[in-house]
């Protein structure tokens, strides 16, 4: 019997010592006398009948209870040797318990109620009297595992010495272990007993709570590893796998339905209909419904067996029964394969005459803010592309093959340099070391799953086996090289790494489910079909992509659905199955020592070593190459590239979002929300969302993605030229290691290296890694660009939990910096109209910053006067005067001038075709949204929300306003006022300012002063920190005395924030366009995954934690301005697509063509007034209380009646009126 593993959920650091020992020393006594009477008790009942002592097992295992805690366990635990339960023949069924075993389990069920009682006692008294220091502490928890589990084998085996089990058990089970508490028996048995109290209860809460996070994940990894057997096709190991949860009696209360009908859709292939009339008499015994994909699965059965009409019939009738429709299995189930088909064939058995249901009627959005864009009486044909459907066809294809090799090999940017004899020796050696480790690393993978594999029949199961069998091992091994080759010199932490590769064999399995379920087969037909809407040599349709893509999905009819049954693996999962990578490539990988040096021993070292770090206070597990294979790649200087399908672009048009399941890339799977590792709350949150009210956020997000791109290949190869030629730090173009500064040469009597020596050393290190980090990082970007320099390509887009967009390939894309937004034009090209050029030489202004304050007509005399420096940058960028290099973002600069020149000396300007990118910027745009939503007038003009002759600078006013408090207090002999005097400008308090809307508190508004006050030389450096001090209070009192309305309004969400939060429950708002959101900020829990190498703390976030008030409260001003943001980025995005603008965004920065400028203009206005029309906080009040302060209790407790009034206490707005943002020129500009 092995002892019970701890809870992450209740995992504190106690602080009373002596409380602590005593308890420890009851529970262990507790234990310890619980054990030997249990053992007493089995020896008698095995006396009296002997065969029966092995069947179940199992059943035993109810005091212990660490293995139902944790999915990523062992299943079984491996009992004393003497006791292992006989393997069973692969059909037989589990044996029925009989009197004996039932009178024990009664037993122990009583016993245990009484010790637990016990143990809840000691444990609530240790928390009260500990409640004040609570504090998560992650790393004690292996220990207390280890020292129950030490005890519990002590007692099992009084012969063995405690260090006995660490010995012989600790081999097979660092193999097996998988989950958060692997099992070193003689880690130091430091821990509170209290801990142990808590552990006996932790599956009865756990399983009382069956909406709680943890609860999920645990049925999610079950769920997963049948997923993997239905894979595997192997149902007899998927039904072994289910028997080994549904025979305990509190392990079977986190199976669901669902983990049944897997077993039962592996039966149904192999059309074993006995098997699938067994699992629902098991549904049944266990008190569980059939759901609709029970029946599925019968009837699929049936289908393939051509069963009698009579068993159709009765299932058919059972289905009745339990309240649902025949039709309701075509309308509701996902199929895979043929399995629609063959369930369609069992229903005609029994009405020969039966049709499928016909698809729903496509529901239309009933937004305000969009009626007129989904009316079908001003819907527009969609834009076309400059493309055949042939053309598209053959760009399809090339995606596809792109993804069904999960990985692109490139040429990168410096593979232009000379080859020397030293790389092509060091080549030739790689290549045959690489080969001897493939070998090596296919070695420990097969002897790892041999060892798995025998330790499956013993005792239970290893989680982990099955999800090394999903593939070829050749596979596998490719992707741990894929891993080494990728390694930086610096190592990289070992939970990166881990994620890195279970997140890569997820990746392949997912690929290879959508071949297996012919779901790929089905994409690839209606895609055929959709680039009819965007090819120009079809008739224009008047659909959007999802509604056209809807369409020809519902007309497809047959075959498999194109949304896989949801099968992701949970974050520890993945965690675990990467250590598991991991620990084989550090244990394989070797080099002869000599390798580089022959006059060393001719012995093998590893390649990689495992070392530790300190990350603040963090000790940080890292794995670094040894420096001999640092110095082989190093020399190689190889010039190839791999990356993950996902991070090109992609070439062909992206597959439209149609669910929060399906869009973007053609195979690659992609979340419509990115979210942090293991937070699971925004997918059930659009899960739950009516569709219908995804369909504006999907749509924008198609509108997107559905721009095509090109390469500024002039642009892009002087950049390259000057990557190869030591790069420009100016210029933002890094250069390489080898320019890095040279640490000092140390002296030759090395005690003599004194402190500041040891400290430049330091700072050398630090800058290399970071020259190394931003050199990869640019050779990246410009080697994709390279590779696409020829193609057209798309970005697809998804969200964050705000709804802010970001383009899915995360190396190069137009967020990038200067350098990579610099090598993009649109694919589309359009003349330049009347006033293009014009708006092209406000946007190259606009890029040098010189004439911010000034107005537009001013910036374009100020182009027209320094015509000759445009001209000569674009006709000798490197060679001439370069007044390019000296602007705010001179690559952006460079190409905009090489433009103007182009268009200047083309013979009609307004005809000339331009597919460059002009930007237009909100001012300050958070606060514009504050300004508007508290219709504040100072604020509004401050931030062009009024129209005015020229732009008004909101940094300057609050550093005047700033400036007049200063004068007053000095005139008062305030001494730091008289410091400041002709310090106090614009670029001062601008990042404050700016950060003040998105939450900045006093203490980071404080560091941020303090460092523009560093770069002022003149600036006393003692007085640094007061000045901060008094700096950051001015400006925060500026700000509240220019934007009044701004800072109840910040205030009135902040305050509702915490209230809510204090209750419990995480903030969630809708956002106009009907985007659900709720904060992911728990307090963070450390799960502990044991691996063999060192315990992996892995923070997890889940709806099951308390939520982190702090941040919950801090968070959602900002939160909510950036997802209004988002919202009228849409709106805009939307509405340009009905003009035929080519749209995208960067946030509040809005791209089109030079043509298109105006109206771009015009419409992001026009959505700007009609989304603040809207009754924006009114609703959020409406939306919270409801939420939050539910109606029907008659006594409400404090914090509600507290929380009631501060959200129906909406701020008061001021007299401004909305409808001057019309005639506003600046407020994009």
């Amino acid at each position: 019997l092995s002892a019970a593993g701890i809870p992450w959920s209740v995992l504190r650091n106690y602080s009373s010592a002596s409380a602590k020992e005593k308890a420890r020393r009851n529970a262990i006594c507790e234990r310890t006398e619980l054990l030997e009477v249990l053992k007493a008790r089995v020896k008698q009942l095995q006396a009296s009948n002997v065969p029966e002592v092995t069947v179940n097992k199992v059943e035993l295992a109810p005091l212990g209870n660490d293995k139902y805690q944790d999915p990523l366990r062992k299943v079984v635990a491996p009992g004393a040797a003497e006791e292992q339960p006989a393997p069973r023949g692969r059909d037989e069924s589990p044996a029925r318990p009989s009197s004996w075993v039932e009178k024990l389990k009664k037993e122990m069920y009583i016993r245990q109620l009484k010790v637990e009682r016990k143990l809840s006692i000691a444990a609530s008294q240790l928390a009260r009297e500990g409640q004040a220091k609570a504090k998560p502490k992650a790393k004690a928890k292996p220990k207390a595992k280890a020292k129950a589990k030490a005890k519990a084998k002590k007692s099992q085996k009084s012969l063995k010495s405690p260090k006995a089990p660490k010995a012989k058990v600790a081999a097979a089970w660092s193999q097996s272990h998988a989950g958060p508490h692997g099992v070193y028996a003689c880690r130091k048995p430091r821990v509170a007993a209290v801990k142990e109290g808590a552990k006996a209860q932790w599956p009865r809460r756990v399983l009382e709570h069956k909406d709680s996070s943890q609860y999920k994940i645990l049925q999610q990894t079950i769920q997963s590893s049948l997923e993997c057997f239905l894979f595997l096709q192997q149902p007899e190991e998927a039904e072994r796998f289910l028997l080994l949860y549904h025979s305990s009696p509190v392990k079977r209360r986190l199976l669901s339905v669902n983990a049944y009908n897997i077993v039962m859709r592996s039966w149904a292939r192999k059309g074993c209909l006995q098997r699938i009339n067994q699992l629902f008499s098991m549904l049944e015994s266990v008190g569980l419904r059939p759901s609709l994909d029970s029946y599925a699965a019968a009837l699929e059965c049936m289908g393939r067996n051509q069963s009698s009409t009579k068993a159709v019939w009765r299932c058919v009738q059972q289905l009745k029964n339990d309240g649902f429709h025949v039709d309701e299995l075509f309308q509701k189930c996902l199929f895979e394969e043929d399995e629609k088909e063959k369930v369609l064939r069992a229903i005609r058995i029994v009405q020969p005459n039966y049709e499928l249901p016909p698809p729903p009627k496509p529901q239309t959005c009933k937004s305000s803010l969009l009626q007129d864009f989904y009316s079908k009486e001003k819907m527009v044909p969609y834009p076309k592309l400059d493309f055949t459907v042939q053309e598209l066809q053959e760009r399809f294809q090339q995606q596809l093959e792109m993804e069904l090799e999960n990985t692109v090999t490139i040429e990168s940017v410096e593979s232009t340099k000379p080859l020397t004899p030293q790389a092509i020796k060091a080549r030739k050696l790689l290549a045959t070391l690489r080969s001897q480790w493939h070998d090596s690393i296919l070695q420990a993978l097969q002897k790892s799953k041999h060892s798995m594999s025998k330790l499956k029949t013993v005792s239970g199961y290893n989680i982990l086996y099955p999800y090394l069998c999903l593939m070829p091992d050749e596979e596998y091994v490719g992707i741990m090289l894929q891993i080494l080759n990728a390694l930086s010199p610096q190592g990289e932490s070992l939970a990166v790494l881990a994620r890195e590769l279970g997140s890569k064999i997820y990746n392949r399995y997912i690929t290879q489910r959508k071949l297996r379920s012919r779901q790929l087969e089905k994409v690839q037909e209606v895609y055929e079909e959709y680039i009819h809407l965007l090819a120009k040599d079809r008739q224009p349709d008047k659909y959007l992509p999802r509604e056209y893509w809807e369409k020809l999905v519902a007309e497809a009819g047959f075959g498999p659905s194109l949304n896989l049954k949801d099968c992701s693996w949970p974050y520890m999962l993945l965690m675990r199955l990467g250590m598991h990578m991991l620990e084989l490539l550090v244990q394989a990988v070797k080099v002869p020592r000599n390798i580089l040096n022959p006059h060393l021993e001719p012995r093998f070292i590893p390649v990689l070593y495992h070392v530790y770090s300190f990350h603040s206070s963090w000790q940080v597990g890292l794995i670094k190459p040894h420096p001999i294979f640092s110095q082989i790649v190093s020399d190689a200087a190889e010039t190839l590239l791999t990356f993950n399908s996902s991070a090109i672009p992609m070439l062909c048009p992206p597959v439209p979002w149609t669910s929060p399941h399906f869009g973007a890339f053609v195979l690659n799977d992609t979340k419509l929300m990115r979210f942090v590792d293991g937070a699971v709350q925004h997918q059930l949150l659009l899960e739950q969302c009516p569709p219908v009210n995804l369909h504006p956020v999907l749509d924008a997000l198609n509108q997107l993605g559905n721009c095509a791109w090109k390469i500024n290949q002039p642009v892009l190869d002087i950049i390259i030229s000057i990557f190869n030629d030591k790069g420009n730090e100016k210029l933002d173009i890094p250069p390489p290691i080898s320019e890095a500064p040279r640490p000092p040469a140390a002296p030759s009597n090395s005690s003599t290296c004194n402190k500041s020596q040891k400290h430049e050393l330091l700072l050398c290190k630090k800058k290399t890694a970071e020259m190394h980090s931003l050199r990869m990082d640019a050779l990246y970007k410009l080697s994709i660009a390279n590779y696409v320099r020829d193609k057209v390509f798309w970005f697809p887009h998804n969200m964050d939990f705000r709804g802010r967009t970001y383009p899915c390939p995360p190396y190069f894309n137009h967020l990038g910096n200067d350098v990579t937004r610099a090598i993009l034009l649109f694919a589309e090209g359009k003349p330049l109209g009347p006033k293009g050029l014009d708006w092209l030489k406000i946007h190259l202004i606009n890029l040098t910053g010189l004439k911010k304050k000034n107005a537009l007509q001013e910036r374009l005399e100020y182009a027209n006067e320094i015509m000759e420096e445009i001209l000569d940058s674009a006709d000798h960028p490197l060679t001439g005067r370069k007044w390019w290099m000296n602007t705010d973002e001179p690559w952006q600069a460079l190409a905009c001038c090489m433009e103007i020149a182009k268009a200047s000396r083309s013979p009609d300007p307004a005809a000339y075709i331009s597919h460059f990118p002009v930007h237009q910027d909100g001012s300050c745009n958070g606060l514009q949204h504050y300004a508007a939503l508290g219709r504040d007038l100072i604020g509004a003009m401050s931030v062009n929300l009024m129209p005015c002759s020229v732009p008004q600078d909101v940094y300057s006013a609050v550093a005047q306003q700033v400036e007049e408090f200063r004068k007053k207090d000095a005139e008062q002999g305030v001494k730091i006022a008289q410091v400041l005097q002709g310090f106090v400008s614009r670029k001062v308090v601008k990042q404050t300012v700016m950060t003040v809307v998105y939450g900045v508190t006093r203490y980071g508004g404080r560091l941020q002063m303090e460092k523009r006050l560093k770069e002022i030389d003149e600036f006393p450096e003692e007085y640094l920190w007061e000045a901060s001090h008094y700096l950051v209070k001015q400006v925060f009192n500026g700000i509240k005395e220019m934007f009044s309305a701004t800072r109840d309004i910040q205030n009135w969400l902040t305050e509702s924030a915490k209230l809510i939060a204090q209750s419990g429950r995480t903030v969630e708002w809708v956002t106009p366009l009907g985007l659900p959101i709720v904060q992911p900020y728990y307090r963070s829990r450390s799960t502990v995954l044991n691996c063999s190498m060192q315990n992996l703390s892995v923070k997890t976030s889940n709806g099951n934690q308390k939520p982190d008030t702090v941040k919950q409260k801090n968070a959602f001003p900002p939160n909510f301005i950036h997802s209004l943001d988002s919202t009228h980025m849409m709106l805009t995005a939307l509405h340009c697509l009905r003009q035929g603008l080519t749209f995208v965004s960067v946030h509040d920065c809005y791209w089109t063509h030079a043509l298109t400028v105006d109206v771009m203009n015009q419409i992001c206005r026009q959505q700007f007034v009609a989304l603040h029309s809207e009754k924006i906080l009114q609703d959020l009040s409406e939306f919270m209380l409801e939420k939050y302060c539910s109606p029907g209790r008659e006594t409400r407790a404090l914090w509600q009646k507290k929380l009631m009034e501060q959200l129906s206490n909406v701020p008061k707005t001021g007299k401004f009126n909305l409808k001057k943002v019309m005639d506003s020129t600046y407020f994009f500009s």
